[in-house]
């Protein structure tokens, strides 16, 4: 565990330092404050509009970062050379592994976690006072958490085996058919054969189910989000990344870095 958290905190250290990650974070605060501006025009609705547009950029800005930084895990220890000299000391390749998505996995909460504080006190700037009902945003925001930790574990599987530019397109596509998990189970269509409808409810049940993380609409309206929810998507998360953790540590310790 001592090895894990070292690569972890050093991972933490580096994406830290990244500009990119600075810039990104910028852009999501820069949306926020657009939020005030269209949330004064827009009489009756200030505090919907806020929480979906503040929401929409946490969520965004963090898929971007889970995404690129995700596949650059591996990637750019390898094109550094500095992965043959971490490997050298007495740190095995799954610690490195976990170490990475620990790492990243924190840079994201960290992150998330600045971003929601910030939208928060812009709801309480435009409403000047908050409600029980707000602290939603923060249940959203944790569930966003899951979501990009779930896609770093993904980036991270396929950055074991294929280029940054595969992994990204990987994660993305993988990503993109998540967030149809449900429609592909209940799709109906006579233009379909029942093989394939078949085929496709098979497979929504291997894809990650990003959709029931998206409590945007229930919280942007004030409606709570029930504790059953957040204990199920808590444990999803946690399984699912536990699961393509384990693939990536089996095809990475199988993998020649000659």
């Amino acid at each position: 565990m001592k090895c894990i958290g070292i690569v972890a905190w050093n991972t933490f250290r580096e994406a830290v330092r990244d500009r990119v990650l600075y810039n990104l974070v910028l852009f999501a605060f820069l949306m926020m404050a657009a939020a005030i501006f269209v949330g004064q025009i827009s009489i009756g609705i200030e505090g919907t509009v806020i929480v979906s547009l503040g929401l929409t950029a946490i969520s965004v800005i963090g898929l971007l970062i889970a995404v690129f930084l995700g596949v650059g895990l591996v990637s750019k220890e390898m094109d550094k050379r500095t992965l043959y000299a971490i490997l050298a000391k007495p740190v095995s390749r799954w610690q490195f592994l976990l170490g990475k998505f620990g790492g990243l996995a924190l840079t994201l909460a960290v992150n998330t976690l600045a971003m929601g504080a910030a939208l928060i006190l812009v709801l309480l700037y435009v409403k000047h006072s908050l409600q029980a009902s707000d602290a939603g945003v923060l249940v959203a925001v944790y569930f966003i958490w899951l979501k990009l930790a779930l896609v770093v574990a993904l980036a991270l599987l396929f950055s074991c085996f294929t280029s940054p530019l595969l992994a990204i397109l990987f994660t993305a596509g993988l990503y993109v058919a998540g967030l149809f998990v449900e429609d592909m189970r209940t799709v109906h269509s006579a233009q379909m054969s029942e093989v394939f409808q078949s085929f496709l409810r098979g497979v929504s049940y291997l894809l990650p189910n990003f959709q029931n993380f998206d409590v945007m609409g229930e919280v942007a309206h004030g409606r709570g989000v029930p504790f059953a929810l957040a204990l199920q998507n808590t444990a999803y998360a946690a399984l699912y990344c536990a699961m393509v953790i384990f693939a990536a540590i089996v095809i990475f310790s199988r993998r020649n870095l000659k």
